[in-house]
């Protein structure tokens, strides 16, 4: 059988990478890489564990001055994490 037209390689997998799901899930896995760019080493540091859940990002930290500035950024850090993303992948963050 003979393609009358044929992909690159490349353009059938920026396709890919663009469908919804499969770019949630992309910036999903890179979501500890855009935390240590936004917050910083040290807050990267201290936190213990990021878990997306329902589109909420639950995010554990080790120490209560670490966790209240956190609390305060936390739609600030909500906007800036979706905009790394490129995609709309949290709606709220809860720091414990």
């Amino acid at each position: 059988m003979k393609r009358t037209r044929t992909k690159p390689i490349g353009e059938i997998l920026e396709e890919f990478f663009k469908r919804p799901y499969v770019a949630a899930k992309v910036a999903e896995g890179r979501l500890p890489e855009y935390w240590r760019e936004i917050v910083g080493e040290y807050v990267a540091e201290q936190t213990h564990s990021l878990r997306l859940d329902n589109h909420i990002l639950y995010v554990t930290v080790r120490t209560g001055v670490v966790r209240n500035e956190l609390f305060y950024r936390r739609d600030e850090l909500c906007k800036l994490l979706n905009d790394r993303a490129g995609i709309r992948l949290i709606n709220a963050i809860i720091v414990r």
